[in-house]
């Protein structure tokens, strides 16, 4: 039977996602056993102590973090080790890695389709996966004209919450208004929320607020509820097993990378609102939002406001950067990919419910759209 020790923090939704995956490859490929050791461990027993008991339990393999102090030690084990977070590159271990730079990308057209021009990043200095998110937002920041701003700081507890938040109330107060803020995780996003709270900084309307990892607990204990950006975690759990798996049956120590993508991106209060000032765009977009699996047409919404089918066209595309047909096509497909990874309902019905009448059409238009057919994009992203 395998063997495989625990040594991470499994409070966070994405430890959680993670070990449900390779839980989950466990049962079909198993049986597994896993062992664990309390965070106090090393301390009372020092570095050979957990050796040993890697060696009187007889481990297979270590899946551990960075936060677990130095792990270097664990070379002497002589089996597979993965890191599941960690702070640079560069590891003797195998690894995690997700695209952060495309998350920081999705951020940036998100807030962009919103029409902010203003954006800012708020990372954790300590970890390559923060730098690399800034990175991917800055560039796509760059490339849509926008203004970029960017903080970042160590994670911090209780006490140094009290002492060290002087410079990002600062700093928060400094960015110009409206801006849309993107949080390395959501644990930096909850600061976020609560510094623009004792700042009277109103989210959303001054502020749009993103975190990453969609941990509920998180994102629901401030208010407005922060949105968030979807990782693939439960599946790169899975796929850690079946690495895993392999070096242990060719008892081999290879080490390797596992890549954990940006899926869609979970709305909530904290980015309800669209910076666009003309009020009759404004109107017209939240009724596409509100509506957007009804079968309306563009003449629908010249009866939501006083303008002229051709007026109403001419004045959101130059607010929106492009057509109202293209807007509703955009949004619904996005809604249809929703529907794809979180239902189990057949593309007919999903394509019934989203107002179209004709699949093979749908099917066509949504591959276009996301480089994948419908079939394909289920079968790549969906939960496990």
């Amino acid at each position: 039977m395998i063997k495989i020790l625990i040594l991470i923090d499994s409070s966070t939704e994405f430890s959680r996602r993670f070990l449900t995956g390779l839980i989950r490859y466990s049962e079909h490929h198993g049986p597994w056993d896993f062992y664990r050791l309390p965070a106090y461990y090393k301390t009372l027993y020092g570095e050979k102590g957990i050796l040993e008991k890697i060696k009187d339990w007889q481990i297979d393999a270590v899946i551990t973090q960075w936060e677990y102090e130095e792990i270097g030690f664990l070379i002497k084990a002589d089996i597979p080790v993965f890191t599941q977070s960690y702070k640079n590159e560069i590891s003797a271990f195998s690894k995690i890695g997700g695209d952060y730079i495309g998350a920081g990308i999705m951020a940036a057209r998100f807030f962009a389709k919103r029409k902010f021009h203003n954006f800012a990043f708020y990372g954790n200095k300590d970890f390559f996966w923060s730098k690399q998110r800034a990175e991917g937002f800055r560039r796509e920041v760059e490339k849509l004209g926008g203004d970029y701003f960017y903080f970042e700081s160590k994670q911090l507890n209780d006490a140094q919450w009290s002492r060290s938040h002087i410079e990002l109330d600062r700093w928060l107060l400094s960015l110009p208004k409206p801006v849309g803020l993107l949080a390395c995780d959501d644990n930096f996003a909850l600061q976020i929320s609560e510094m623009c709270k004792f700042n009277n900084i109103n989210i959303p309307k001054e502020l749009s607020l993103l975190g990453v990892d969609n941990d509920e607990l998180i994102c629901n204990l401030s208010h407005p509820s922060i949105s968030s950006i979807i990782t693939d975690d439960e599946r790169g759990g899975y796929k850690t097993g079946e690495m895993l798996h392999r070096l242990i049956m060719n008892k081999e120590n290879i080490p390797f990378n596992i890549m954990i993508d940006p899926i869609r991106i979970k709305l909530r209060q904290s980015t309800e609102k669209y910076n666009i000032a003309d009020e009759y765009i404004l109107q017209v977009v939240n009724y596409i939002d509100e509506n957007i699996t009804s079968n309306f047409s563009v003449d629908t919404l010249t009866h939501v406001v006083p303008l002229s089918r051709r007026s109403l066209e001419i004045k959101f595309k130059k607010i929106m950067g492009c057509s109202i047909y293209q807007y509703i096509l955009d949004h619904k497909i996005d809604s249809i990919a929703d529907m794809l990874i979180t239902t189990n309902k057949s593309l007919l019905e999903i394509t019934i419910h989203m107002g179209f009448n004709d699949v093979r059409n749908v099917y066509r238009i949504f591959k276009k759209h996301k480089g994948y057919s419908p079939i394909e994009f289920r079968k790549k992203y969906a939960e496990l």
